[in-house]
């Protein structure tokens, strides 16, 4: 039977895993189950481990074991503590250019109220997904006096109170996920992306399953890298958080508007009691100045919200 000594020696081991999981997550292979897109995805849930090692480490009377749970704490601190900051240098909806992107849920039971909630925002561009065909027509007629101008893409759309120019769809799936659109702010041209990359699940035989997700993330990713305009906006359900490696091809060419402006982790989904942050605004060649979540509609996501300094 382990000794109190003994036992002291495993909490601080299991504190030592855990700080070297969390510094090394980027480490941690995909492979057949796609791991460590599973692990990144509640990455800042980790975090949690540090009160249960400190509990044992108080039942078991050991110093050694206390001292150890710095280990996770620290490193925790290092990739999310700025996170818990409020960064947002303007009051929510005071930026030049303000986007709403919300995955309204094509079995939303009340669009209208959805649509209006939306158009409450103060948005200049807002970019709806998973929008079905029995909806669109709800949407068009509650935002058309706010947005006059949209684009006519299916299942994901961009509605604007400036022009649209060059709107096109992104091929990123066999059918049509994502949308480019030029808006002609005042303040100049601005190229928006809408997306919303392929769904994911977790089962016991498959494992996390990602595949289509990450190729349609590649097709974006090349998508945005030809863009010939320097400001640009990227906007969606992305199935996946920023901190996900396989996501890498988009945010490594962009900055999430949460992460430089926002107040905590801005979880998305599900809406009753969001656990992760899958709805992402993305951005280049323009600074953030403040990001945030909506309150809920009738769908299982929450929107997602950011203004900008141009």
């Amino acid at each position: 039977m382990p000794t109190c000594r003994g036992r002291g020696l495993l909490i601080a081991a299991g504190a030592l895993c855990a700080a070297l999981t969390m510094a090394l997550h980027t480490w941690i292979p995909n492979g057949a189950v796609n791991l460590g897109s599973l692990f990144q995805t509640f990455l800042p849930w980790t975090g949690l481990s540090v009160p249960v090692l400190l509990l044992a480490a108080a039942v078991r009377r050991s110093r050694l074991a206390a001292v150890a749970v710095l280990a996770p704490v620290v490193v925790w601190g290092c990739l999310f503590g700025g996170t818990l900051i409020d960064k947002g240098s303007e009051r929510a909806g005071s930026g030049t250019f303000t986007v709403v992107s919300h995955n309204v849920d094509e079995e939303n039971p009340d669009p209208a109220r959805t649509a209006r909630a939306l158009a409450a925002s103060g948005a200049a561009v807002l970019a709806l997904e998973e929008m079905s065909p029995k909806a669109t027509p709800v949407y068009e007629r509650e935002l058309a006096a706010g947005y006059p101008y949209r684009s006519d893409t299916l299942g994901v759309r961009l509605w604007s109170k400036y022009p649209l120019n060059d709107v096109e769809a992104v091929p990123i799936m066999p059918w049509t996920r994502a949308v480019r659109a030029t808006v002609e702010t005042p303040g100049g041209p601005i190229a928006v992306f809408a997306a919303h990359l392929a769904s994911v699940r977790v089962t016991p035989d498959a494992g996390f399953t990602t595949a289509r997700r990450n190729d349609a993330a590649r097709k974006l990713a090349a998508a945005v890298r030809a863009e010939p305009l320097t400001r640009v906006v990227v906007m969606g359900d992305f199935n996946g958080t920023a901190e996900d490696s396989a996501l890498r091809p988009v945010t490594s060419q962009l900055t999430s508007a949460q992460r430089e402006a926002g107040a905590g982790f801005g979880f998305t989904w599900p809406a009753r009691f969001p656990v992760v942050r899958i709805d992402q605004i993305l951005v280049k060649g323009m600074n953030a100045t403040s990001a945030w979540t909506l309150p809920a509609t009738g769908s299982d996501h929450l929107p997602v919200a950011a203004s900008f300094r141009l």
